[in-house]
């Protein structure tokens, strides 16, 4: 595992932003206080998700959305409900706050 420190992150309720490393596209969405990091890769295409920088939430910023082909996943597991890859999951991303900085735990 190779973790990577993403710097201080202030993100507001329902407020998305994306990160690259050299390996992983990521992003971070912040829900009800809770930030959850997945890999910016739809699972139907392997894709990514935004078309518009830091965009990954349907207009209600209730649901993370693939531009792609509209797919929705729910925000608090990453699980597909809608579209071609229903059922199917983003890639979660193991992550801890150290110091108000974001830290990203990625696989080898």
């Amino acid at each position: 595992m190779v973790s990577i420190n993403l710097g201080s992150i202030k993100l507001n309720d329902n407020e998305s932003r994306g990160f690259s490393t050299k390996e992983y596209s990521l992003f971070v969405i912040q829900k009800q206080g809770e930030l959850y990091v997945y890999r910016n890769s739809c699972p139907h295409l392997g894709v990514e998700l935004n078309w518009v920088e830091n965009q990954f939430l349907d207009p209600d910023c209730e649901l993370i959305v693939c531009s792609t082909h509209n797919a929705l996943f729910l925000v608090e597991s990453g699980l597909c409900v809608a579209g071609p890859c229903n059922g199917a999951s983003l890639d979660a991303i193991a992550h801890e706050i150290v110091n108000d900085e974001l830290i990203v735990h990625l696989p080898d």
